[in-house]
């Protein structure tokens, strides 16, 4: 397959540019210590993070009620508010990325369902506020992923055509939304991936299985094999 022609860069963020999954989790265990809960362990529910606060509580306490799990992602996202960016880097070799990215002139920009409270501290933390074309939330649009709304606006802020733009996610909702976008999806195998996910049936059309090799697909201009 020829290597698409790639004019900008948009990235998921949690699970996909940052890994955020110790500062959710975190909060998630205040969450649980103020309902009477044990904490959980990172790893038991790392792969929810993707999915947002409540999938979070859903992992860590699947057998209690709904309003129950309600009241303790409430407690999660207060404590969130506080902690948010605290823990959370770059995942490896993508700071490089950025960098080359930067030296190029290569536009990237985010399109999360994160709110944008949540957001917008977090991508500060992170140093990128000054350096990305767009960051939008789940919030920024009337619909969120896998909606192709949030990915339009991000192409019409980037001034570039969907169909030059690859988007990279962690999530079959953001391949679906990419594709519904007319974009180019890049699915991120590092991510918040569940044993139950099967990315090869999702709609991207690229796979990048580490961080490793979607840094050399475009700073070495490898093809994926």
């Amino acid at each position: 397959m020829l290597k698409p022609l790639i004019k900008g860069v948009l990235f998921d963020l949690d699970g996909t540019l940052a890994d955020t999954a110790p500062d959710l989790v975190y909060a998630l265990n205040l969450g649980m210590a103020d309902a009477g809960y044990a904490p959980c362990s990172l790893e038991k529910v790392k792969h929810a993070a993707t999915h947002g606060s409540l999938a979070l509580v859903k992992a860590a306490l699947p057998n209690i009620s709904d309003d129950e799990q309600k009241q303790i992602q409430l407690a999660l996202l207060h404590h969130y508010q506080l902690i948010n960016g605290d823990k959370s880097i770059l995942f490896d070799n993508l700071a490089e990325l950025l960098n080359h990215f930067d030296d190029n002139g290569t536009p990237y920009g985010i399109v999360t369902n994160k709110h944008a409270r949540f957001a917008r501290p977090l991508v500060d933390k992170l140093g990128l506020m000054s350096r990305i074309k767009t960051l939008i939330s789940g919030d920024s649009t009337l619909h969120p992923k896998p909606h192709c709304a949030p990915m339009l606006l991000a192409a019409q802020q980037m001034n570039i055509s969907p169909e030059s733009i690859i988007y990279i996610g962690d999530a079959e909702r953001d391949l679906i939304a990419a594709q519904n976008a007319n974009m180019i999806g890049g699915i991120a195998h590092w991510g918040y991936l569940s044993p139950q996910d099967k990315p090869d049936t999702w709609p991207g059309q690229l796979h990048f299985k580490t961080t490793q090799c979607l840094h050399d697909y475009f700073v070495l201009n490898r093809q994926l094999t």
